[in-house]
């Protein structure tokens, strides 16, 4: 899991959310765990129950304001009793005027306190947004990764099945390259996978007998990607007489990587079929299957309507 630190946060939103260290510059190495992030209204209130100790916590002009209606001896209580739980910091929006009993307690439990300019909904979409990048569970995985008709397909295979040799002439084809031989890939919600490749081995590739050649230089900006979602899975495999493929289009296979379930296809190579065409049209295939027609299903109720007419014939 990837860890992120208030430091983190402060330093990636400074710019576009104009942010200001107030207090607590000490615990700026504490961990965010959470992407998301939590109203404090109910907390300040007295009824801290619910309080996630791994979220940024928010204050807002209505939390601000009931602070302030408080006597500084209750504003104080209900600040020690809410910052008990050691959260990583706190978030104020629309540069309100934090009270200086805020500013004491979380210089003396050294948690920050970040203020920004901006309403608390454009701070709330920007941190969350964030969060959910930089705490995204990540997997490195071998195989390369290509946008054939803006669909993101993972090839996998044994290596020197022939996999940068397909992804390479699909790039000659106008398709574009995300990612060869090392692939990241990163779960950004619970159907969503995206892939993205190394910065060392960035618009590069690996060509046996030929060694590494940049695809940026040979093709153009137009052949390389930096990021793409993942929708299909495809292996090569080597064609064996004694191992059945499918014939039809029938069986719908999956892949799973981290409990994320997507589209897989095994596809044998044997000299002389053309991996990158077929490919093509495995793309062209997804896309008219998350159109709602399947061809090979339509193609079967075509067969057995034959059949059963051809069988009533033969009846009479």
């Amino acid at each position: 899991m990837a860890q992120v630190t208030v430091s983190d946060l402060f330093k990636a939103n400074q710019s576009r959310l104009r942010l200001e260290l107030i207090a607590g510059e000490e615990g700026l190495n504490h961990l965010i765990r959470k992407p998301r992030i939590q109203k404090s209204s109910l907390a300040l209130a007295g009824y801290t129950a619910h309080i996630d100790s791994s979220k940024v916590q928010f204050l807002g002009e209505t939390e601000i304001s009931f602070l302030i209606s408080l006597s500084p001896e209750e504003r104080e209580n209900r600040l020690n009793q809410f910052s008990e739980s050691m959260f990583p910091c706190f978030f104020v929006t629309k540069g309100l005027d934090v009270p200086e009993e805020l500013v004491r307690i979380c210089n003396l439990k050294k948690i920050p306190i970040l203020r920004s300019p901006l309403y608390s909904s454009h701070c709330i979409k920007r941190i969350t947004s964030y969060l959910e990048e930089a705490l995204a569970h990540r997997i490195t995985r071998s195989g390369v990764l290509v946008d054939v008709y803006g669909v993101g397909i993972l090839i996998l295979g044994k290596s020197g099945i022939g996999k940068s040799e397909c992804a390479l002439d699909l790039i000659d084809r106008g398709h574009r390259l995300v990612a060869d031989d090392t692939v990241m890939i990163k779960k950004k919600d619970m159907e969503t996978l995206v892939g993205s490749c190394p910065d060392m081995t960035s618009h590069h590739m690996e060509i046996r007998g030929l060694g590494i050649i940049n695809i940026k230089d040979l093709y153009g900006v137009s052949s390389i990607q930096q990021g793409k979602e993942i929708d299909l899975f495809v292996e090569l495999v080597e064609w064996k007489a004694s191992e059945s493929f499918d014939r039809l289009g029938l069986e719908e296979r999956t892949f799973e990587i981290m409990d994320v379930m997507k589209p897989f296809l095994r596809m044998p190579v044997t000299p002389g079929r053309n991996m990158a065409l077929i490919i093509e049209v495995a793309a062209r295939n997804y896309l008219l299957k998350s159109s709602g027609h399947f061809p090979a299903r339509s193609f079967e109720k075509k067969l057995s309507r034959k059949i059963q007419s051809h069988d009533e014939e033969t009846d009479t």
